[in-house]
């Protein structure tokens, strides 16, 4: 167990979720309630990179770290928690984290919330739509990014990879509700409900390399 911050309790668990941890994630979001959900990885193509962490954070602050083993094709019980219908998993721009999930572990998450998407439909008044700006703006928090582009690989995570992965899913549930409430003063949800379901999608469509179907023209170069 790593030591908790920001309220949170964090556990990291190796390969996947323990069976108690999974209880204890099932108990904070059932039945309509929320869990954010992020993934690290070596670099942004499935099929060359790998999965190394996915982590999660529950209503009540509990947030797990799973690290994702070289070559490992299975998680029963993440998969069974990132794919229970009564729990709405929070991303930040899920498409990516999505394609991974379903590509190296077999996980197809439903339903799902993204909170970028949901910024691009809310906050038409800007062109800032990274967690970071998110959580300055809505929440006055300034998150610490330094570790984005860090070994996610490695058997032992340092301290900051810890804050850092963590910090990506603890505010999830907070923007999502505060996106929320301007989605549904300016008549967007069920607008931005439609995006979600097609992200699946959006992520077959990349996973078999097609870009720009919906485009006219193809882009050059």
């Amino acid at each position: 167990m790593a030591a908790g911050f920001n309220g949170s309790k964090v556990v990291i668990c190796k390969g996947d979720l323990t069976p108690e941890r999974l209880i204890t994630h099932l108990s904070a979001s059932g039945d309509g309630g929320h869990l954010a959900v992020d993934c690290e990885m070596m670099g942004l193509k499935p099929p060359r990179d790998r999965l190394c962490l996915v982590q999660m954070c529950d209503e009540n602050k509990n947030v797990s770290l799973v690290q994702i083993q070289l070559g490992q094709q299975e998680a029963p019980n993440l998969q069974k928690l990132l794919e229970a219908e009564n729990v709405i998993k929070l991303f930040h721009f899920g498409r990516a984290d999505l394609a991974f999930l379903r590509y190296q572990l077999g996980i197809m998450v439903n339903p799902v919330f993204c909170t970028k998407i949901a910024s691009k439909l809310a906050r038409t008044y800007t062109e800032r739509h990274g967690l970071r700006e998110l959580a300055r703006e809505l929440l006055g928090l300034d998150l610490n990014k330094n570790q984005q582009s860090s070994d996610w690989g490695r058997d032992t995570l340092t301290q900051e990879q810890i804050e850092y992965a963590s910090n990506d899913v603890l505010f999830l549930i907070e923007l999502k509700k505060i996106l929320e409430k301007i989605l549904i003063r300016e008549g967007r949800l069920d607008l931005a409900q439609k995006c979600f379901e097609q992200i699946h999608l959006m992520v077959e469509l990349d996973l078999l390399d097609y870009n720009f179907v919906f485009e006219h023209n193809t882009p050059k170069g």
